[in-house]
């Protein structure tokens, strides 16, 4: 059976994440109760990188598993290569032994977490976009640490309880029984204050007039409603870094309302038709 965390396990932040005391007491207390943690929030507030942050405060590896909405549970376990042993079969040039179908097994990113030799960080984001029986029959892996393979009548349990971040972009709604066994935290988006301590850990020598300037443009530009894709602090990020590496740019552009790059913050075309209209009809 799995082994037991360490009490010492204790996350706090890490040198690129700011969090609030909320959202680092539920965390802490999800690793407790060892319960898989559910983070809901728009794109760009943070879910994703949460689970980077622990993996990196609490000195463990992390391991990712990319739900697709046509992902099956087994793909998340383990895969069969049933294509490389008739090979095998076929030329007999390889090193492995056609008769060991375990020498065919891989494991999938939930069954590494299992296998890995020291505890890990297990980030399954997007579960939103899988259906709810995948989503159901994961949690039951999950709460048993265990899974069996079938074509080698083998039962694979966790050697260390991984610690568990899943994360929902809301896109649609997830069963009952997925949410009784979460623990469940909004990522609310950032206000301007807090923006501010983000921005400042990325970039701590960052001028004054800048970031006032950059943070007020980013908000205001925030508000337009009829794009389908807000920025996010990701794009803030990146456009202040083409600011300040344009040697041409000052910050009194952008309380004039000029307001360049803006195919930075805005990715889609219409929405960057829709923001560049907006700025050219100076409601910035």
């Amino acid at each position: 059976m799995f082994n037991k965390k360490n009490k010492e396990e204790s996350f706090s932040g890490a040198s690129k994440y700011v969090l609030d005391d909320e959202l680092a007491k539920i965390v802490n207390i999800s690793i407790e109760l060892e319960m898989p943690l559910l983070l809901k929030g728009e794109p760009g507030t943070g879910k994703t990188m949460l689970a980077h942050a622990i993996a990196e405060s609490l000195k463990m590896p992390l391991i990712v598993l990319n739900v697709k909405s046509s992902m099956k549970l087994i793909d998340a376990l383990y895969q069969y290569d049933t294509l490389t042993r008739l090979n095998d079969s076929r030329f007999g040039d390889s090193k492995r032994n056609v008769s060991n179908i375990e020498d065919y097994i891989k494991m999938g990113k939930i069954g590494q977490a299992f296998k890995a030799d020291k505890r890990t960080v297990l980030l399954i984001d997007e579960i939103d976009k899988a259906d709810t029986d995948f989503q159901d029959d994961m949690l039951d892996v999950l709460d048993q640490m265990e899974f069996d393979i079938i074509e080698i009548d083998k039962t694979i349990g966790a050697t260390y309880r991984p610690v568990i971040i899943i994360t929902s972009n809301a896109k649609k709604d997830l069963s009952d029984p997925f949410l009784g066994r979460c623990n469940f935290h909004h990522i609310a988006f950032p206000d301007p204050k807090m923006m501010r301590n983000i921005i400042q850990v990325h970039f701590p020598k960052m001028d004054s007039d800048l970031m006032e300037s950059a943070i007020a443009t980013f908000y205001k530009l925030r508000e337009i409603d009829v794009v389908e894709k807000k920025p996010a602090t990701r794009e803030l990020i990146n456009w202040i870094r083409a600011l300040q590496s344009d040697p041409d740019f000052k910050p009194k552009q952008l309380a004039k309302g000029e307001v360049p790059y803006l195919g930075i913050l805005f990715k889609k075309s219409q929405d960057y038709a829709v923001a560049n209209n907006y700025v050219s009809r100076r409601k910035i």
